[in-house]
């Protein structure tokens, strides 16, 4: 029974690692972390999973400008809508989740800046968003920050948008809630008078069917926020391809279709230069 017992553990062991060698090296599964630009198993993208318009996920479906945008880009990778694997990726998150394969690309709402380029590369820009507030459709008393003194303001605990606004609104009373949903109901009821947040961000929850009609967005936007596509630093190869991708999407309208289709409906139009010119990986 012994040299038995020693016969079978060894059949085991070659075939674990037969299947060890049939399978991905890169650490995460799939061929999201390893080169493959096309021809791949699968790609792993990283999305928001609560942004209205943005980048949602309702059961096992994924909604929203970003995912639209980074199918599109995806495919012209080499790899088709079946073959994307849709990754949560948290704000706190997009850095770690890029630096240890966890994903290839991050496409969610993710700011260019230096500091954030010294741990990834970034593709694009492919939008650009800006600080703006949403108000009721029938308010016509706010127009920008300087209409705020006296408004009740919310935003999300720790923002820093609301903190701009504060800064430079003194007499601004700014009520910070848990959650961007939170505060877009309390302005539909009448609880507050404004919200701020990336006018993007806005937009993706005016549109949505419970709030048709009952909200704008002021587009009146007072930052700039560059929308890149978070990937592992150094890798140009793979920044150039994406780079190129973003340029065909502008160029045969299908980004213009993403923005309209995800943020049309809150009377939505892009700010100033967009569509970008993107100039990370030129």
């Amino acid at each position: 029974m012994k040299s038995t017992r020693t016969g079978l553990a060894a059949a085991a062991a070659v075939l674990a690692l037969t299947v060890s060698a049939c399978g991905s090296d890169d650490g995460g599964g799939g061929d999201a972390g390893s080169g493959g630009d096309g021809g791949g198993d699968s790609i792993r993208i990283g999305i928001k999973f609560d942004q209205p318009g943005l980048g949602l996920k309702q059961g096992e479906e994924y909604t929203g400008m970003d995912v639209d945008i980074a199918t599109y880009v995806a495919g012209e990778l080499g790899y088709s809508e079946d073959q994307i694997e849709w990754v949560q990726a948290p704000s706190a998150q997009r850095e770690n989740l890029i630096a240890t394969d966890q994903v290839r690309l991050i496409f969610a709402t993710y700011s260019i800046t230096d500091e954030r380029k010294e741990q990834v590369s970034f593709a694009g820009p492919y939008f650009i968003a800006g600080q703006d507030l949403l108000v009721r459709s029938d308010d016509d008393s706010i127009t920008g920050p300087d209409s705020l003194d006296g408004k009740s303001l919310c935003s999300v605990t720790g923002s820093t948008s609301a903190q701009n606004v504060q800064e430079e609104v003194p007499g601004v009373n700014l009520q910070e809630f848990g959650t961007y949903s939170e505060c877009v109901a309390a302005l539909q009821s009448g609880a507050i008078d404004a919200l701020t947040t990336d006018d993007t961000i806005l937009a993706g929850y005016a549109a949505q069917p419970q709030y048709e009609g009952q909200l704008k967005v002021v587009g009146n936007t007072f930052s700039e926020e560059r929308y890149g596509v978070g990937l592992k630093k150094g890798d140009t190869e793979l920044c150039q391809q994406v780079t190129d991708a973003i340029n065909q999407m502008f160029e045969d309208g299908s980004w213009q279709a993403a923005v309209d289709d995800n943020l049309g409906q809150a009377g939505y139009q892009p700010g100033a230069g967009n569509p970008p010119t993107p100039d990370e990986c030129a």
